[in-house]
């Protein structure tokens, strides 16, 4: 079988805004394709999170929190994640990934009303990335303020 051409997959996806059925079309066979292709997740997240659609967004958050985990050779449960279980506060792709996608859970829950999962996920982050450099911190200081409104 010859290998996927994802680009050509995505290629649909481009214009999200403008031609959004055939946008969600092209991610969907994208991800049929290759769902365990992290590209793939994170442009299906992208059109969902852009488009507002925060319950497609979460999934696809989640399914690259469990890709970046099984890059750093981590738990891919995040409460069970330390941060002795990484190198969070390296420039790298994988562990940048995985606080991304920690913070876009947390985001994704803010905005869908699940304050226990929003707190439990923003907490995580800030306890992964003590110099909140992808704002989990900052985020759970409004949502805690209930300052989520203006989010």
């Amino acid at each position: 079988m010859p290998p996927i051409d994802l680009k050509s997959l995505l290629a649909g996806a481009a214009s999200a805004r403008s031609r959004p059925y055939e946008s969600a079309e092209a991610i969907a066979r994208a991800l049929e394709a290759a769902p365990e292709d992290v590209e793939v997740r994170l442009a299906a997240y992208r059109f969902h999170f852009y488009g507002h659609d925060y319950t497609a967004a979460l999934p696809q958050a989640e399914a690259i929190l469990r890709l970046a985990a099984r890059r750093l050779n981590i738990a891919t449960d995040w409460q069970a994640v330390g941060a002795a279980d990484a190198d969070f506060t390296a420039h790298d792709f994988a562990p940048g990934l995985y606080l991304q996608a920690l913070v876009g859970i947390g985001y994704c829950a803010v905005r869908m009303g699940e304050a226990d999962l929003a707190r439990a996920v923003l907490t995580k982050a800030r306890a992964l990335d003590p110099t909140d450099r992808f704002g989990g911190a900052w985020l759970l200081d409004r949502f805690e303020a209930g300052e989520d409104a203006d989010l």
